[in-house]
């Protein structure tokens, strides 16, 4: 399925990504711009990663949608469990999104 390949594609970058970040509020920034220029093909995780996670949720929302033109919400503890996962993605992906402790986030 297209959401298991973005979330080992994710998981694969991130880790690669996570050998070379430094998770200090001084260093972090400074950290991923020495990914993306001084790690061999840092730039290219690091454009994957992101890119990556927008088009995990575009498949995550394709999914919810596919779901609810099934109706199978019908099925009341399922779909509870899946609206639990969504939301623990969004806030896994906010705190990925302020890691860097750029001035974006």
């Amino acid at each position: 399925s297209l959401l298991g390949m973005c979330l080992i594609i994710q998981i694969a970058t991130g880790l690669f990504l996570a050998m070379h970040y430094t998770a200090n509020v001084e260093m972090a920034f400074s950290s991923v711009a020495h990914i993306c220029r001084d790690v061999n093909y840092g730039w290219l995780l690091r454009t994957i990663h992101a890119n990556g996670a927008s088009f995990f949720f575009i498949c995550l929302y394709l999914h919810t949608g596919r779901g609810i033109y099934h109706g199978s919400y019908l099925f009341l503890h399922t779909w509870s469990i899946g609206v639990i996962i969504m939301f623990l993605v969004m806030g896994t992906a906010f705190l990925g999104y302020v890691l860097p402790w750029g001035q974006m986030s």
